[in-house]
């Protein structure tokens, strides 16, 4: 049996003001549970993305979260759930005004080869892209002309 306090969990760099990741903290070996806050603006993850492995349901604890989908943008209220298949786009992101709490499962832990796309203001389109670190942040670079597209603390 492993026990742990949400606080006590040290919090990861990227596009969420506070990413917990439960899972490793719990030493789950299927299973990825990830604890968030959104601050308005803020999204789960670097970019319009997909896992080639892993199936991601989201619970939303506190807020309301928008998920760009293939199949257009679906909100999620404070209270429901939200399930993305192995291989399905999505991002949530947070549009409302107030601060969004919300566990992440993901399962197998391991999602597998990660697609993400973002704008690329270079190149004009969304594009396929990759995560470097870079001083004290993340950095998600354009995988057709390395362009900057995003920083994360």
């Amino acid at each position: 049996m492993e026990h742990v306090h949400i606080e006590s969990v040290e919090d990861w760099m990227g596009p969420a003001s506070v990413k917990r990741p439960l899972g490793r903290a719990l030493g789950t070996t299927s299973l990825a549970i990830n604890y968030y806050e959104l601050a308005p603006g803020e999204s789960f993850a670097f970019g319009y993305h997909r896992h080639t492995e892993q199936e991601e349901v989201f619970y939303i604890q506190s807020g309301r979260v928008t998920f760009e989908t293939e199949a257009g943008d679906v909100t999620v209220e404070s209270g429901e759930t939200i399930r993305f298949a192995p291989g399905e786009f999505q991002q949530g992101t947070n549009h409302g005004e107030a601060r969004v709490t919300a566990i992440a499962l993901g399962g197998p832990a391991e999602p597998g080869d990660t697609e993400i796309r973002r704008d690329c203001p270079d190149c004009g389109e969304r594009t396929p892209q990759r995560i470097e670190p870079v001083d004290d942040a993340l950095r998600t670079l354009c995988e057709h002309c390395d362009g900057e597209t995003g920083r994360f603390t």
